[in-house]
């Protein structure tokens, strides 16, 4: 009989991709969310048992329960693992136990994991390595976000939100950027360095960490190491780099420079020079792994990005309605300078007439991470032309007393004269409607559900153009 997994949290983006990892070995999978959607609807039509709530019930006679640190301590089916004396594994645990015996590749870094590992994974396979794969995202070609390879290699994120990045001992590690994220856990910068030094001592002898060298706290972290590393990024310095940028519409290219030496053009099909750095660590990757050049080149062609990463959303009567995950300061900024970037290519292509621009609709994610970093939240979002922000998504934290979208909305004020409001979020897309003009881009950004908000304002969009043709 095959043994029992039970996921508390199976809808996560991470859980889920453990969940299928686990159906494709051969296991039985059992697993609960508060809500349904598109992950718990893929796995329960592969045969996983999906109980909507939690509840002690649920756990039935799993072999092992998993759980993340998402999952409260008194969640009533961790209660019930522990009364029944279950043995309970952390996510972390079990994706590290899944990745023996594979040449295990890790993406860690404050930002652009989910990206850079699925363009990774997309290499690796076009390559014909058919790599096992654990995706923190939907990838766009393929609707999936983990597969159970054949091949040699085990490409996944790793998450250093809590620290369960240090269950990990990769062979090859990509560090994306450091930076102080995470605040309800690591509290101060000098926490968030102590956790990296540790994670970077832990690759494997013989192995090799490639690292975005313009991030100079990462560059002088690894000098300090011992370990074996290459750099990539803009400056000249690094191993490998990008010259020659241009931008068109959702394209990116670039030269590709290794050791100083032009090896020629890049094209990416998605957009912004975050997205060029990503391309670079797997460049990095695919060189490191002996695929030649020409082979890269023309898979990371191919690759088509990830849900909710600059995602378009539609096009409808000349009005670009995207969506981005970005939740951080940092991401906020590169977000907003591939929009700005967008929008100027969409000049040479459309008439110019009276237009808002760019309107952004932020939704702040979580109270501490607001309270944490509020002076640079202000300062990332001045660069929209206008700014709805709506109630912060709690992601299961209380309150934090003067932490609100209202007081966001005054900082950001005080920094421009550009137009900045609080709406909440039932309102929006009447809003959007009432002032939304053709060749306007509207950006729904955060980590929350805000992405309702960008289909119910398409289906809106739709409705009313439909309705005018009549």
């Amino acid at each position: 009989m095959s043994k029992h997994y039970h996921f508390i949290g199976i809808g996560g983006i991470g859980m889920g991709a453990l969940a299928a990892l686990s159906l494709d070995k051969g296991y039985r999978v059992s697993g609960s969310d508060l809500r349904s959607n598109q992950v718990t609807q893929r796995l329960k039509a592969r045969g996983a048992d999906i109980f909507s709530g939690h509840a002690g019930l649920n756990i039935g006679e799993a072999d092992c329960v998993v759980f993340s640190s998402a999952i409260s301590d008194d969640n009533p089916e961790l209660v019930e693992a522990r009364r029944k004396q279950i043995p309970i594994l952390q996510r972390a645990t079990l994706l590290a136990e899944l990745m023996e015996g594979y040449t295990g590749i890790t993406v860690a870094g404050a930002h652009g994991k989910t990206t850079t590992t699925s363009m990774a994974a997309h290499l690796l396979e076009k390559a014909g390595l058919q790599p096992t794969i654990a995706i923190g995202g939907i990838v766009n070609e393929t609707r999936s976000h983990a597969k159970l390879g054949k091949g040699e290699y085990f490409v996944t994120e790793v998450d250093e939100s809590d620290g369960s990045f240090l269950c990990f001992r990769p062979h090859y590690s990509i560090i994306t950027n450091i930076d102080l994220e995470h605040v309800d856990y690591y509290h101060n910068w000098q926490n968030v360095l102590d956790v990296y030094r540790t994670f970077i001592g832990q690759t494997r002898e013989g192995g090799m960490i490639l690292a975005y060298g313009d991030d100079e706290l990462l560059l002088n972290m690894l000098k300090e190491s011992g370990q074996i590393f290459k750099t990539y990024g803009f400056a000249a310095e690094n191993n490998i780099c990008a010259t020659n940028i241009r931008f068109d519409h959702f394209d990116s290219r670039f030269n590709c420079v290794v050791d100083g030496v032009d090896l020629g053009g890049v094209l990416l099909r998605v957009p912004g020079r975050h997205n060029i750095a990503n391309a670079l660590a797997c460049i990095s990757l695919g060189l490191s792994l002996s695929i030649d050049f020409e082979t890269v080149r023309e898979n990371l062609k191919d690759y088509s990005g990830v849900q909710r990463r600059f995602q378009l959303k539609s096009r409808v009567d000349d009005i670009w309605i995207i969506d981005d995950y970005a939740h951080h300061p940092t991401e906020i900024k590169a977000t907003l300078e591939t929009a700005r970037l967008f929008k100027r290519s969409l000049k040479d292509t459309v008439a110019v007439g009276e237009t808002n621009g760019l309107i952004t609709i932020f939704q702040p994610h979580r109270y501490s991470r607001v309270k944490g970093l509020l002076e640079d939240f202000a300062q990332s979002l001045v660069y929209s032309d206008q700014l709805i922000v709506t109630d912060i998504y709690a992601a299961s934290e209380a309150p934090i007393e003067g932490i609100t979208a209202q007081n966001l909305c005054k900082q950001i004020q005080a920094l421009t004269d550009r137009s900045v409001c609080y709406i909440p979020k039932e309102k929006i897309t009447d809003y959007l409607l009432s002032i939304v003009k053709p060749q306007d881009l509207v950006l729904t950004l955060g980590a929350g559900d805000i992405t309702r908000i960008a289909d119910d304002f398409v289906a809106a969009l739709k409705k009313r153009s439909a309705a005018a043709e009549v």
